[in-house]
């Protein structure tokens, strides 16, 4: 089965309760769970409840939701979400999401685990395993942080990632490539663009322009598809865009594998 591309007009999404989502894209194995009836394989324009949860295959099983405030959730392969009171509570139970969540989203968080993220008005990609999250922003503005605990947060700005254990204190935030994100990460390639896609690409654009005045400048840290494993390579293999995902960018002075890793994804 491959991606059903899918552009739904603001009519047909307005008709959506504040508290359900729609599918508009499948891949491969992607199976509803209710607490109520057996499981089921997801279809095509299917709504999804507040008591559903919405588990991936293994790769390349991929969905997609789309909420009636406009918010995109895309679901990489082996990942579990579901959600409360709309946007508000969005849930990740293991794996990986991409969320676009626009202005009109007011109040829209994701949760994965002890951390949470309020994304409204910008585009992120989100990963947690058992002991480990990564979080990175591709437009747009996002605070990470730790629930009940005071003052234990962190603005992440566009092209900034944290990777960390989701049971310790929140990270600082460093530099990931964008573009060669965009270019690589299964989020974006081969699939309908997103509505943030010019804020994507200007932001690409500056931090190019911060490469030319060396403000940034390109390591050879990356992490390969998803996890958060940051590997250290040769010039030749980061050229070759194959498996890496993302090209870390990081601030003057170059800082050492604890301090920068590429922003890498699904």
């Amino acid at each position: 089965m491959t991606w059903s591309l899918a552009s739904w007009p603001p009519s047909v999404l307005g008709s959506l309760p504040p508290n359900e989502a729609r599918v508009t894209q499948v891949n491969n194995y992607v199976q509803l769970l209710h607490p109520m009836r057996a499981p089921r394989q997801a279809s095509l324009n299917e709504i999804i409840d507040e008591e559903t949860t919405v588990r991936t295959g293994k790769t390349p099983s991929r969905a997609e939701l789309i909420f009636s405030d406009e918010t995109v959730v895309r679901l990489a392969a082996n990942t579990a979400f579901s959600h409360n009171n709309g946007t508000h509570d969005l849930n990740l139970g293991e794996g990986a999401a991409l969320v676009q969540a626009p202005k009109s989203a007011n109040g829209a968080t994701i949760h994965a685990a002890s951390v949470a993220a309020a994304v409204t008005g910008t585009t992120v990609m989100i990963e947690y395993h058992p002991g480990v999250c990564k979080f990175l922003v591709l437009e747009g503005t996002a605070r990470l942080y730790r629930p009940g605990h005071l003052g234990d947060s962190v603005l992440v700005q566009a092209g900034q990632m944290v990777i960390g254990n989701p049971n310790a204190a929140v990270s600082d935030p460093v530099d990931f490539d964008i573009a060669r994100f965009v270019r690589t990460s299964r989020f974006i390639v081969g699939l309908p663009a997103l509505r943030s896609e010019s804020s994507i690409v200007l932001e690409a654009q500056k931090q190019q322009h911060e490469k030319s005045k060396k403000t940034l400048v390109e390591t050879n840290l990356v992490i390969f598809g998803g996890g958060t494993r940051v590997s250290l390579i040769g010039q030749a293999q980061t050229n070759a865009a194959g498996q890496t995902t993302a090209a870390p960018a990081t601030p003057h002075p170059t800082p050492g594998p604890t301090q920068a890793a590429s922003g890498a994804s699904q």
